[in-house]
């Protein structure tokens, strides 16, 4: 029998025993209140905050989060220039891959990847035209303000004139080893880089003091996996490709487009459409 909500709440078998103190009870309250439904009602009402922003603010937005996310691979050439060439070195540089997304996620800049997830659901729960228009309107926004940031930032690493001229080599040098892999294999890379991310902006309502450890701990398991994030990838390949080691189709073609699609494919397709129908589930479950 399906049970109501006020069932739910009279259940002895689901209070905190009689036992406990009423500290010890109201931690317990608060730690029941990061329930999957909560944790979906924060995470909707965050995207409908971005859907309502300005397109303008979206794209300055954006451009910020895509010139940070460049010192992604900054600080791994940084790490890397003091390291030997031995197998074990990429588990040290790659500690330098999280620094881009903390500085982006905790400063609530626009991220491609997160606005899979956050402006995903207000869509799917109320799939209407217009929330549509407004999804597809913020997704052009931020991506074309990322990609800007950190064509910006690769220009200025190609022309040498943020980094070294022996820094630019070493970059060269380890993003040379990294080949491009075939568009359906950068596709299928960059799905479960999209998974992750859209899983950031799921926990991090229920962290409570750990963001930083979510953010970093998740997005060196990207680093290590070898998985595809459209932003800090293009940020390698836009540097190539303005060095001179690849054409601009290659990064486009090989990278950048499949890489979008499968972070998209990652946060929506997969954990977006999931969690809300884990939601509703739930919710019908108890009606």
């Amino acid at each position: 029998m399906a049970e109501t909500g006020s069932e739910k709440i009279d259940d002895p078998e689901r209070q905190p025993n009689d036992d406990l103190d009423a500290t010890e009870v109201r931690d317990v309250e608060d730690r029941r209140a990061s329930s999957s439904r909560i944790v979906h009602e924060v995470v909707r009402l965050q995207g409908e905050e971005e859907l309502a922003r300005p397109a303008l603010a979206l794209i300055l937005s954006g451009t910020a989060a895509g010139l940070a996310m460049t010192l992604s691979l900054m600080c791994e050439l940084f790490l890397r220039s003091h390291l030997p060439d031995t197998a074990w070195a990429p588990l040290v540089y790659f500690l330098g891959y999280p620094v881009g997304y903390l500085i982006v996620i905790l400063g609530r800049m626009q991220l491609f990847t997160e606005s899979t997830v956050t402006a995903v659901l207000p869509v799917a729960t109320k799939p209407t035209g217009q929330n549509i228009g407004r999804l597809m309107r913020l997704w052009l926004c931020v991506i074309v303000g990322n990609l800007v940031g950190v064509t910006l930032v690769s220009a200025l690493m190609a022309g040498e004139i943020i980094i070294t001229h022996e820094q630019r080599l070493i970059a060269l040098d380890l993003l040379g080893k990294l080949e491009l892999q075939p568009w359906h294999r950068t596709l299928t890379l960059a799905i479960p880089a999209g998974f992750i991310m859209a899983a950031i902006a799921w926990v991090l309502p229920s962290a409570k003091g750990s963001e930083f450890w979510v953010i970093f701990t998740l997005t060196y398991v990207i680093a290590l996996g070898g998985f595809a994030h459209v932003v800090t990838g293009s940020s390698q390949v836009t540097f190539l490709w303005l060095s001179g080691s690849i054409s601009m189709a290659e990064s486009w073609l090989a990278f950048t487009l499949p890489a979008l699609l499968g972070n998209i494919i990652g946060g929506s397709g997969l954990f977006a459409v999931l969690a809300h129908g884990q939601m509703r589930s739930d919710t019908s479950g108890e009606t």
